[in-house]
């Protein structure tokens, strides 16, 4: 008799984005949130991983995307919440521990942020597909948010080999 094996997962990992002073989402984490469920809509996905812990403001980031979600007419079954985490590399740590090792993953963010969090994937041992939705900020501030994120790259990959490392990867 064969060996059943597990259910391949394609689970989209929104990461984290800021939470307004009200509680709702900030422009970006919408945009995140309504492309992982347009993503879902058209059958890209099975489910959706939505991470970020509390900010500055108002509740976890991750709470605040699933409540969108919800509203988008997205099944509580298909939602995943990781709710402590506090930079790129805790969101994705902390999505990971709520899937399968067979789970099919997609980073869903800004396009800018995208590379860094890929590297951060695959140094932690993931293979990770990526979505963006195309940006709403002007050049000059998407070449800041560029500018940001290859500063924020070698402590970033620091911090991902060193999980991988734990993790055994």
């Amino acid at each position: 008799m064969p060996i059943e094996q597990p259910m391949r997962r394609r689970v989209a990992i929104v990461l984290g984005a800021a939470v307004r002073p009200d509680g709702t989402a900030s422009p970006t984490l919408d945009l995140r949130v309504r492309h992982a469920v347009d993503l879902w809509r058209r059958g890209h996905v099975d489910a959706i991983c939505l991470t970020g812990g509390r900010g500055g403001h108002g509740p976890p980031e991750a709470q605040v995307a699933r409540d969108l979600a919800l509203s988008l007419d997205v099944p509580p079954d298909r939602l995943l919440a990781e709710t402590q985490s506090a930079n790129t590399h805790q969101n994705i740590l902390g999505a990971l521990t709520l899937l399968r090792e067979t789970d099919a993953i997609m980073l869903v963010s800004n396009r800018w942020h995208l590379p860094r969090a890929w590297l951060i994937a695959r140094l932690m041992g993931r293979r990770a597909a990526l979505s963006g939705p195309p940006g709403r900020m002007t050049g000059t501030r998407t070449m800041a948010a560029i500018l940001r994120e290859v500063a924020a790259m070698p402590n970033s990959a620091l911090r991902a080999l060193r999980s991988g490392r734990r993790n055994g990867r």
